[in-house]
C-alpha cells in the first residue's frame, strides 16, 4: 500500500498477519540493508523516522539488530513507541527508541551514526530542509532513502482514491527527488547508487496480494507454501526462530523483480531507494 496507514497502524499490534505483499517487501528490504551495511562497514543505525508505511510498526531494522549492529529508531508518536518497544523486548532485541516530535531535532551527536535511513518515511518530517540537515549532521557514512514509486500504477490509483481526510497529516512533496536530493547535494552527499526495490508479481493496492490474485484467478502466482486463504503470515514468526525458511518462502517470488527491465519497474515497482555517500 503506497499511502501511509496514519489511521490503522495499531491493528497490527493485535494481528500481526502483513500479507504476502508486506512480507515480500521486508525481505527483500532487508537484504538491501543487509548489502549496504556490508559495503560501507555500517556498525551504527539510525532509522528516522521509523513509522511510514503499512504492517506493524518499529520493525524494519530488526534484522540488522539481528546481526548485532546498533540501533536506534525515532518516532513522533509516544504511544507508538511504547508498543514498538514491547516488540523489540518480546525479541530480546535492543534498539534504543527515541522521540521527536517534527523530526526538526536529533538528539545525537554529530556523526554518530554510519548508517541512516528510512523507508517510506520521509512524508513524515514536517520540515524538509531542517530534517535532512539533521541527519546530515549525525551521519558519517551513508544515507539510505526509500520511497514509494511515484511513476507506479499502483501508486497513482491510491492517490487517486486516497481518504480524503489523510491530506495535511503528510507531505507528499518530500518524496520528490527534486526536493530532497538537492538538499544533500549541497550538505555533501553524492548518490551513489538508484533503483527500483519490492517488484513483486503483483500491483501495488491497499488490499492482502492472495486476496487479490485468488479474486483475479491468478492465485498460481501467490506460490505454494506462502500461504492458504485464512492463514496468516508474518515476518515476526521468523524473528521468533518459528519459521526459518520465511525468507526463502518470500524470495521465490523475486524472479519475477530479477528479471524486469528497469524502464517496466518504473511502472510496476513499489519503492524507488536512493543511496547516498559523503563526497
Amino acid at each position: 500500500m503506497a499511502i501511509p496507514i496514519i489511521n490503522q497502524w495499531k491493528v497490527y499490534f493485535s494481528d500481526e498477519n502483513e500479507g504476502l505483499g508486506s512480507s515480500y517487501e521486508r525481505i527483500v528490504l532487508n537484504n538491501l540493508l543487509r548489502r549496504i551495511v556490508a559495503e560501507h562497514n555500517v556498525e551504527n543505525i539510525l532509522e528516522a523516522p521509523c513509522f511510514g508505511f503499512t504492517g506493524l510498526s518499529g520493525i524494519n531494522s530488526i534484522q540488522l539488530a539481528s546481526d548485532g549492529k546498533r540501533v536506534t529508531l525515532v518516532d513522533n508518536k509516544s504511544d507508538r513507541i511504547v508498543m514498538m518497544e514491547k516488540v523489540w523486548q518480546e525479541l530480546g532485541l535492543t534498539a534504543d527508541i527515541q522521540h521527536s516530535q517534527d523530526f526538526d531535532y536529533l538528539p545525537f551527536k554529530e556523526g554518530e551514526y554510519d548508517l541512516s535511513w528510512n523507508f517510506s518515511a520521509l512524508w513524515f518530517a514536517k520540515d524538509l530542509d531542517v530534517f535532512l540537515k539533521e541527519l546530515n549532521r549525525v551521519t558519517s557514512k551513508a544515507i539510505l532513502l526509500t520511497v514509494p514509486n511515484r511513476t507506479g500504477l499502483g501508486y497513482l490509483w491510491q492517490v487517486l482514491i486516497m481518504d480524503k481526510s489523510l491530506k495535511g497529516k503528510y507531505q507528499p512533496k518530500n518524496i520528490r527527488y527534486k526536493h530532497f536530493n538537492p538538499i544533500l547535494e549541497s550538505l555533501g552527499w553524492r548518490l551513489k547508487e538508484d533503483n527500483y526495490i519490492d517488484c513483486p508479481p503483483w500491483p501495488d493496492i491497499g488490499m492482502k496480494k492472495e486476496d487479490l490474485l485468488r479474486k483475479i484467478g491468478l492465485k498460481f502466482l501467490v506460490g505454494r507454501g506462502s500461504s492458504k486463504k485464512g492463514e496468516r503470515i508474518t515476518i515476526m514468526d521468523y524473528y521468533r526462530g518459528q519459521d526459518d525458511k520465511f525468507p526463502d518462502k518470500m524470495m521465490k517470488h523475486y524472479w519475477f523483480e530479477r528479471l524486469l527491465p528497469r524502464f517496466l519497474k518504473m511502472f510496476w515497482a513499489h519503492h524507488h531507494y536512493y543511496l547516498y555517500i559523503r563526497e
